[in-house]
């Protein structure tokens, strides 16, 4: 097996605790600029990789088609009321991140907000969400990643030791060099809380 996969039994581990999740969440003030930074750059046929609980949701523009995914049942049930509660009309279904249910070229933007921390595999993600997103299309993510203010990177290597046995949870990614790797073009990028949150914008050729 890929050692960046998890077992089998792993993964349906790491679903139950999303599922159990579900619905619990309190907004996060410290991710608020950046989910409103990533949803107001979005346009046209969006898809949201890794959903969660709809906290995006409010955050959209109200001209935009929205598909949404979410590996965990649960969270996609709290989206699914989340959008009734807001009037919202939206797609969202039960799906992996690293093995999208949709043809290439399918969408104008791709979003993805703190959700990149905690696919197993980061780099089958990301191509995936290249692979759907239309020629001209925006790429657009926000996420935890290596700070680089050394007594910050030093404690969430620490706390890697405990959050991605237990819950998956990388805190130490950096999606950039990736997505510049899948051929994409930067066109923003920028870090807030002493680099402990980097939000991206890109485009497809």
């Amino acid at each position: 097996m890929n050692a960046r996969q998890p077992s089998p039994a792993r993964r349906r581990r790491l679903i139950r605790h999303w599922d159990h999740q579900a619905g619990r969440a309190t907004v996060e003030t410290w991710t608020e600029s950046s989910r409103a930074w990533i949803c107001s750059r979005a346009t046209g046929s969006v898809l949201e990789v890794c959903i969660g609980d709809g906290q995006n949701l409010r955050h959209y523009p109200l001209g935009v088609t929205l598909t949404g995914i979410d590996q965990s049942p649960a969270m996609v049930e709290a989206t699914r009321r989340e959008a009734a509660r807001q009037g919202r009309t939206l797609d969202v279904q039960v799906a992996d991140a690293e093995h999208l249910p949709f043809p290439e070229a399918s969408f104008d933007t791709v979003v993805a907000t703190f959700a990149l921390c905690c696919v197993p595999n980061e780099h089958a993600a990301l191509a995936e969400m290249v692979r759907v997103l239309g020629p001209g299309g925006h790429l657009l993510l926000a996420d935890t990643i290596a700070s680089p203010n050394w007594a910050i990177r030093l404690l969430e290597h620490a706390s890697n030791l405990v959050s991605v046995p237990l819950e998956g949870h990388h805190q130490t990614r950096h999606p950039r060099p990736i997505v510049e790797a899948l051929g994409l073009e930067i066109l923003e990028c920028e870090q807030e809380h002493h680099g402990l949150i980097e939000r991206l914008h890109a485009v497809k050729p």
